[in-house]
């Protein structure tokens, strides 16, 4: 099959010059808001589409990066220093001479297609009077769009070298976007030859209905005719939809035609009829948890097609594999890989429940907590130590369990993720916070726990240091316990009472104020 090695994105909306590499199954790009996810995913269909009324929709305003513009008109705005919109895609072997060459930017012999957006030479004349006039007027209309395989080629939408769907949730209730995506299906599984002449008996059939049924009408007319329209605009392709027990797809729910076409254009065919590259924006937006449950299903049923999605969904990364996922930061030059996670960490974040990896893998600076005390508290106690919240200094609080903390530390190894982990040293700080950790530890990674093995959970160090405060709440009424043991037998509510009526009078603990120092360095 078919599928995409690499993207080289060169002055196109955020980047200004951007390299990423797919895997050639399942690709989960997964970042922060404005990181650029829909941006690489709108990169590929352009040039995969070979269309220049898409790029001329979107407009060259809008597609040419901004930094990029600014830094010529700040310059001497030189004709020869335009900036040059340049997006390359680099294909596997395929086989085809006609996409085989050395005209791309690596000056290597590779399989590929690419989008050129540049200054059009033959109206150089033109360009260099709005350049030499007053103000900071860019000749954006002058630009001239092109698509050319790295043999040389150019092609065009009417040439696809590789069968491709793009499925966008947000746009998924979209009269043109659902159009498109019936066409796009339609071609991928119809052979030309075969729909041409499907257009051509669909046309007749309407001449035929003109000749044999508006004909009634038609004969008291004296001078005009009732017709049925033809043409580009009125043919069998623009009159096809795609039904699922005789209901069309656009009348279903949200979620469910977002089932429907990732499900049909994700389903094996005949060899050739296949989708090579499924771009899928967002797919968990209108899904239920149980729909997201099966459209994982159908994604991981997919062994003919290069599969890209972007998401901000924990549990479609983790359920594809974390390691096919490419992580994308809005401050990063470049994308960050998983695929160096060892498989027992990849199958735990894929099995386990309620995990917060999305959110730990896109945080420069994480905490990582034991249990649902020490969330609830942890926030308090930042403010009580630092004056301020964790989110100021771009710290995230997740609580993950014990038995997890190693997962989440090699994940931090692996991305440089800033990480502090607080637990308890459960009697015995040499062995359960020292030796148990000491492959696991990293410049970036430190584990704080109290040394005093006497003081052996969170529980039993917050009411010692915070012994009057604890007493007050936790004695006389209902409680029989005294107040330390009723802490350790009501964990969740004693944090949040702790909370509630005393956040600005508790103290943390020695161990906990050392890691908070650490990780706001």
């Amino acid at each position: 099959m078919t599928h995409i090695l690499k993207a080289k994105i060169k002055n196109f909306k955020k980047f200004l010059d951007y390299e990423i590499y797919f895997d050639p199954k399942r690709n989960i790009l997964v970042g922060d808001n404005e990181a650029g996810k829909s941006t690489i995913l709108t990169a590929i269909e352009l040039v995969l589409s070979g269309s220049r009324s898409k790029v001329e929709n979107l407009g060259i305003e809008a597609l040419l990066n901004t930094r990029a513009v600014s830094a010529f008109l700040e310059d001497e705005k030189n004709i020869d220093s335009l900036p040059r919109l340049h997006i390359e895609l680099f294909l596997n072997d395929t086989g085809n001479p006609d996409l085989n060459g050395k005209n791309n930017s690596d000056g290597t012999y590779a399989d590929g297609l690419q989008l050129i957006c540049e200054p059009n030479e033959e109206l150089s004349t033109e360009i260099r009077q709005v350049l030499e006039a007053e103000g900071d007027n860019f000749p954006f209309e002058f630009y001239v769009t092109k698509f050319i395989t790295f043999s040389g080629e150019a092609y065009s939408s009417y040439r696809k070298f590789l069968r491709f769907l793009s499925i966008d949730s947000t746009q998924i209730n979209n009269e043109y976007a659902n159009r498109q995506y019936v066409k796009s299906m339609y071609e991928a599984t119809t052979e030309q030859r075969i729909r041409y002449r499907l257009m051509n008996e669909y046309r007749q059939q309407k001449n035929t209905f003109k000749d044999t049924q508006l004909n009634v009408i038609n004969d008291d007319l004296e001078e005009y005719d009732f017709a049925i329209r033809s043409g580009s605009k009125f043919n069998l392709e623009t009159d096809l939809t795609l039904t699922e027990d005789d209901i069309p797809i656009e009348n279903r729910g949200k979620g469910k035609q977002c089932f429907i076409k990732t499900a049909f254009a994700l389903r094996e065919r005949d060899e050739g009829k296949t989708i090579d590259v499924l771009l899928l924006e967002e797919p968990e937006n209108h899904l239920s948890h149980t729909s997201m449950y099966k459209l994982i299903g159908q994604v991981e049923k997919a062994h003919d097609n290069q599969v890209i999605i972007a998401t901000h969904s924990s549990l479609i990364s983790s359920r594809l594999d974390l390691r096919k996922s490419i992580l994308l930061n809005s401050a990063a030059t470049k994308p960050a890989y998983l695929t160096d996670l060892t498989r027992n960490t990849a199958k735990f974040f894929a099995k386990a429940p309620n995990h917060n990896i999305l959110e730990h893998v896109l945080s420069e600076k994480v905490i990582l907590v034991e249990g649902d005390a020490e969330y609830i508290l942890m926030e308090c106690l930042y403010e009580r130590t630092k004056g301020h919240p964790p989110s100021e200094d771009g710290i995230h609080i997740i609580s993950v369990g014990g038995t997890s903390f190693k997962r989440y530390m090699e994940v931090s190894k692996l991305l440089s993720i800033k990480t502090v982990v607080i637990r308890d040293n459960d009697g015995d700080h040499q062995k359960n916070c020292t030796n148990n950790y000491h492959d696991h530890l990293a410049d970036c990674i430190a584990v704080y726990a109290d040394e005093d093995n006497n003081r052996t959970t969170f529980e039993i160090c917050m009411y010692q240091d915070n012994k009057e405060i604890c007493d007050d709440l936790f004695s006389g009424g209902n409680i029989q316990l005294e107040p330390q043991d009723y802490m350790l037998k009501n964990k969740t509510t004693s944090a949040f009472r702790l909370l509630d009526e005393k956040k600005s009078e508790i103290t943390a603990p020695t161990y906990i104020r050392e890691a908070i120092e650490w990780i706001s360095e």
